[in-house]
């Protein structure tokens, strides 16, 4: 899942999502409505090449995943994966994937017995098991290096138990200052913050991203396309479609400026002859980092956006302009965000050397929270009791993360969401989506790991490669 990030650039930029329910293992999250808005798509290591580092060099012959009945919806139970190379040199990797749900063959032999009458041998009764093509799915990908700034993906997927075939291409290219992505897929998987996934015919998306830098100001602009209507997931309940995921032409921009302060970092020495397990999570410290921005956001079709602030109660309706008989609006905020990191041991020991914590507060809406924080004040002035609606909306959205090492290379990690409930005269503290970890330091490579990561509200565990995550 998108959690299990040490991200300091807050929730605004969502990055496409882990999901075993897939072949390539992603899932685009649906652009916020009201905000925030997704709008960075991420580069990392396609699924075909993390499982060949897996069977290569962590002499693993089946990369295992689980997808199970989760609340909104079915799921194909828990599968093994193996890829398969075809080398045709350094700058051409085509790869075909295969998938076997094993939690359906043997709910099958369960069902039907393992031999039949007529069989003579247990092998026969296997064998007639095997032959049943909703057991599997294949993945066909294959990635161009055309320049050294210039990548091109295309991808094929298709599933026995005659699921929709999912197609996609992808481009990325390089600035010197800035990564461009251009993607096409048909059907495109969403998922949204209920945690249902949408499936949308054609989707099509440009993504011109500034380089991330730990400090600065940084630049983003997205332009998506989507055709058709959405459709829920295979195996899901209907719901309500999320606006942004309807037909129409969306473009975004967003300009953002970060800051990170050092409040204490150790200076004492490590030890000698010693590498870190990771050399990203070798430096003691204690951290804060605040960011603040500004997102313009012009829709044409059925997507259109809407204010975050439409209630009349909050006495702000935001900064939005809507043109009804051409189908088309332009929405415009800010947002903040603010967060605090602080580790304490250098990975260095093979036990209890590094307990990493982080918490982030995140204004999504500037409009939603001025006018909270307008209202609030006036009935403070007032001498009047702040009304429980009004003081919800200056709440921020809170994430934690809890890192401990365990021994060696391995360490636990749980991220999660806080959110308060003002709705009652109860206040009630709740725990959103969170997700839990193991993960194993590749110390040879300096700052690279295996996580494998199981999520309760999903109900989807899956093991991943991940390189310079900090």
């Amino acid at each position: 899942m998108k959690k299990l990030r040490w991200t300091m650039d807050g929730s605004f930029w969502d990055l496409d999502m882990s999901t075993p329910r897939t072949i390539d293992g992603l899932a685009r999250p649906v652009p916020g409505d009201p905000l925030p808005l997704g709008i960075s798509r991420g580069v990392r290591l396609s699924r075909p090449k993390q499982i060949d580092f897996f069977q290569r060099f962590m002499t693993m012959p089946f990369v295992p995943s689980y997808a199970g009945n989760s609340a909104r919806g079915g799921g194909d139970g828990f599968s093994l994966q193996r890829v398969l190379n075809f080398p045709f040199g350094q700058r051409w990797f085509a790869t075909l994937l295969g998938q076997f749900n094993l939690q359906k063959f043997v709910s099958s032999i369960k069902e039907n017995g393992l031999m039949q009458p007529s069989e003579s041998s247990w092998l026969q009764g296997i064998g007639r098991h095997l032959r049943n093509k909703s057991l599997y799915a294949l993945g066909f990908c294959s990635e161009f290096l055309i320049t050294q700034d210039d990548t091109v993906l295309v991808s094929l997927e298709g599933y026995g138990d005659k699921k929709t075939p999912r197609k996609k291409a992808v481009l990325h290219h390089k600035f010197p200052h800035h990564n461009l992505t251009v993607e096409a897929a048909w059907p495109e998987l969403f998922v949204d913050q209920l945690g249902a996934y949408w499936d949308i015919p054609f989707s099509m998306a440009i993504d011109l991203a500034s380089v991330a830098s730990d400090s600065g100001a940084s630049y983003h602009l997205c332009i998506n396309h989507n055709v058709g209507s959405p459709k829920q997931f295979e195996g899901q309940p209907n719901s309500g479609v999320p606006a942004t995921l309807l037909p129409g032409l969306c473009i975004k921009s967003a300009f953002s400026f970060k800051k990170n302060i050092d409040v204490w970092r150790s200076k004492a020495p490590k030890l000698k002859m010693v590498q870190p397990f990771d050399i990203f999570l070798s430096n003691p410290h204690i951290s804060a980092s605040g960011l603040l921005g500004a997102v313009v956001t012009a829709s044409l079709g059925d997507n259109i956006v809407r204010a975050q602030v439409d209630d009349e109660t909050l006495g702000f309706k935001g900064f939005s302009l809507r043109v009804p008989d051409v189908n088309s609006a332009i929405l415009a905020d800010i947002f903040a965000s603010v967060s605090f990191s602080a580790q304490h041991g250098n990975f260095q020991r093979l036990f209890l050397d590094l307990t990493r914590f982080y918490a982030r507060l995140d204004f999504p809406s500037g409009s939603k929270f001025l006018s909270g924080a307008t209202r609030l004040a006036h009935d403070l002035y007032n001498s009047q009791r702040p009304n429980l609606e009004t003081v919800q909306a200056i709440c921020p959205n809170a994430t934690l993360s809890l890192q401990q090492q365990i021994a060696g290379p391995f360490s636990f990690r749980v991220d999660s969401g806080v959110a308060l409930s003002l709705k009652n005269r109860d206040w009630h503290l709740s725990v959103n989506e969170p997700v839990f970890a193991i993960e194993y330091a590749l110390q040879v490579l300096g700052s690279a790991k295996a996580v494998a990561w199981y999520s309760p509200k999903q109900r989807e565990f899956m093991i991943e490669l991940r390189f310079f995550e900090t």
